[in-house]
């Protein structure tokens, strides 16, 4: 038998074990997703579990099958926060000890989350800039103290814990969809619900969204086996993952999957949609999945046959409210609203009253200033940023610059001095 109908088969009784520990999230219409998509698109609410997304399933199917002595030695876990989270709600639910290793980029949040969840049962340890990093240091913690490994995506019991959100969704619409769309991070949602889609409704489309600043499964397909990932974008914290696992990658390399990326930036503009019209607060990775729908927005975009029925996932409600700023900056960036420039400034009165008046639009503003001016010289750089009214306005600013006589070079995204500026 292959990974992927082998998997598969632990599916029922992984959803066993969840009833009345997971909450039956509701499954909701999407009047927005499915206007701007002429398709009806239904999501699944994970952000609503306990300990705020789909991650407890995994964690606590795979706890809840050791064994007695197992569980006495404890249990570990790398984590970007929701695995963590997942695994602190079991072990206060199981009564046994753990602790959990998250990288040291992790939200605050998230962090104290896991604390309170474990209801004194877990320890929480900062170490590593990355999960795959925080990864290490786990399983070195086991070979050192002991205890049993609970991977985030990297285990069959894992997969088949998170697959049953999609399992429970099918259950609550009474008819299969056309169209499921998930987030992916290392694999193990994706491989889960792969192998059940496989085995029982295999007319159903699957399409998996990564991160563009970290697409591992995407890097590994074309590889032919997982591939290290380096300097990865860590925004969308919840799936920037740099490596697959390896038993992820032995069950979606025969499954029929659809694999798509969207940027970092498209995913911010599709959490402040979220936020401001669902009324939906999404961590990144939640919002993975709904950013890559065809809503009209600047990015890529999957097809839907329109009148398509789409299930999506929306995977985590973690999100760190002090992180808002990132993400509008981030949203208007990508959208072309948001521009940053280097402007040489003659070292006169006056002169940035010219610039004002020669240079911006109507409608446009500047939202950020950085100047020092020096004495000793006849013009002086000064950092710039402008917001456009409207995002078509950008060749008529262009325009207005070469026009005015300044010296003026725009801070492109791959910059690595556009970093300290969002």
């Amino acid at each position: 038998m292959s990974a992927l109908t082998d998997l598969a088969e632990m599916i029922p009784a992984a959803a066993d074990r969840l009833f009345g520990v997971a909450t039956r999230t509701p499954v909701q219409p999407s009047i927005r997703l499915s206007e701007a998509t002429g398709c009806d698109v239904w999501l699944k609410r994970e952000d609503l579990q306990p300990v705020r997304s789909y991650k407890l399933r995994g964690a606590y199917n795979l706890i809840s099958q050791l064994s007695e002595e197992e569980k006495a030695a404890g249990v570990v876990c790398a984590s970007a926060g929701n695995h963590g989270q997942g695994l602190a709600y079991s072990c206060a639910a199981l009564g046994i000890s753990g602790t959990v290793i998250v990288p040291t980029t992790t939200p605050r949040q998230k962090r104290q989350r896991i604390i309170n969840l474990g209801r004194g049962h877990v320890e929480l340890v900062m170490q590593g800039a990355n999960y795959d990093e925080a990864g290490t240091a786990a399983a070195a913690h086991v070979t050192q103290h002991g205890g049993t490994l609970v991977p985030a995506f990297n285990d069959p019991r894992t997969a088949a814990g998170q697959a049953t959100a999609i399992v429970e969704a099918f259950e609550q619409l009474g008819f299969v969809p056309d169209v499921v769309v998930l987030p992916v991070g290392g694999g193990g949602l994706l491989a889960g619900v792969a192998a059940w889609l496989q085995t029982t409704h295999p007319q159903v489309r699957l399409v998996g969204v990564e991160p563009e600043g970290a697409a591992c499964v995407a890097a590994a397909l074309s590889a032919g086996h997982p591939v290290t990932l380096h300097d990865i974008d860590t925004f969308v914290d919840g799936a920037a993952v740099s490596r697959m696992g390896d038993y992820t990658y032995s069950v979606i390399v025969d499954a029929d999957i659809e694999l798509t990326s969207v940027p970092e930036g498209q995913v911010c503009s599709e959490m402040l949609e979220m936020y401001q019209v669902d009324g939906i607060i999404a961590e990144p990775a939640a919002a993975l999945a709904s950013a890559s729908l065809p809503t009209g927005g600047v990015g890529p975009r999957i097809t839907l046959e329109p009148g398509s029925r789409v299930l999506v996932l929306v995977s985590g409600g973690n999100n760190d409210v002090a992180r808002y700023a990132e993400v509008v900056e981030r949203s208007l960036v990508h959208e072309g609203r948001k521009r940053y420039f280097m402007v040489e400034f003659p070292q006169e009165p006056g002169a940035l009253r010219r610039f004002l008046n020669d240079v911006l639009g109507p409608e446009d503003d500047i939202t950020y200033f950085e100047y020092i001016k020096r004495s000793s010289r006849d013009t002086g750089p000064a950092v710039v940023g402008i917001e456009l009214g409207h995002p078509s306005a950008y060749p008529f600013l262009l325009q207005r610059i070469t026009e005015s006589g300044f010296w003026v070079e725009e801070i492109l995204s791959t910059s690595p001095f556009f970093r300290f500026l969002i």
